[in-house]
């Protein structure tokens, strides 16, 4: 089994260098993929109220033959549920569809800043925290004005910031950013435009010269960079895949080819948190 490298969040809190995505991963048969990838070695599961997955996820990790106490939950409260008499309900109801005691990680899934009620949605993680709910909190597609604002108002800072991050957009400075903070980067669609990606002349000879798989590649490009990378896959040759790129090693100049794929229009779709809206 792949021993994953870990990050460490300004609390002391770790999380795994790659966990499994679970978008699109219902019923059944997500269920017996979420149980194969945690005894194929997945130790972060990754979910939201608005994947509609929560219970198959749940199931998954019940079914899997290893202790629970080793498995970290994710989930993410919708934009719906942003005022506060919502969002303790939320959070409530997606840890009964997971059916366990407590959510290892739950997260803000978009601040919704037009809205204007993130801080709420904030004060109400933190109040499931203390009340043994959630074991610990953070956000996700949150810019650094988010975050400065969330510690101001309420003196917690988020243990992680879960964002849309791949090469065709490295997110450099939002990077750098949590590294000075203590905050983990979680890059959501790591593998980016896949078919696009995966076929850089770049990320082939990487991919040759280490004798991987071009999306083993942009995963180690991931691990480099200290940034846990979450990659959806429903098939266990995939999944072990995914996990065994944790050991592959890139050297500088390496990571700074692949970096270099970067571009100014680099999102996979309109998801500026300046002005995206989540329902």
């Amino acid at each position: 089994m792949t021993s994953l490298p870990t990050f460490t969040a300004h609390n002391g809190f770790a999380l795994p260098a790659i966990g499994l995505g679970t978008y699109g991963l219902r019923g059944e048969a997500g269920a017996a993929s979420v149980t194969a990838a945690i005894d194929a070695g997945y130790r972060l599961v990754d979910s939201a109220f608005n994947y509609e997955n929560e219970g198959a996820v749940g199931r998954g990790v019940a079914d899997a033959g290893t202790d629970r106490a080793e498995i970290i939950v994710t989930s993410k409260l919708p934009g719906r549920h942003h005022p506060s008499d919502k969002a303790s309900w939320s959070i409530e109801e997606s840890r009964c569809r997971l059916g366990v005691d407590a959510i290892d990680l739950h997260l803000i899934h978009w601040p919704n800043p037009s809205q204007d009620e993130y801080v709420q949605a904030w004060a109400a993680l933190v109040d499931a925290q203390q009340r043994g709910v959630v074991r610990q909190i953070g956000v996700s597609n949150f810019l650094p004005e988010h975050l400065e604002r969330l510690e101001r108002e309420t003196g917690v800072r988020p243990v992680v910031n879960q964002i849309e991050l791949h090469p065709y957009f490295p997110q450099e400075e939002q990077l750098a950013y949590h590294r000075e903070r203590g905050i983990i980067t979680e890059a959501w669609s790591p593998l980016g435009r896949a078919r696009e990606l995966l076929d850089e002349a770049v990320i082939g000879e990487v991919a040759a010269a280490h004798g991987i798989t071009a999306a083993q590649t942009v995963l180690a490009w991931h691990v480099a960079r200290e940034v846990v990378s979450i990659p959806k896959a429903s098939s266990l040759d995939h999944q072990k895949s995914n996990l065994a790129a944790a050991s592959v090693r890139l050297d500088a100049a390496e990571l700074e080819a692949i970096t270099a794929l970067g571009r100014p229009d680099g999102r996979l779709f309109d998801a500026d948190p300046r002005t995206h809206e989540e329902s």
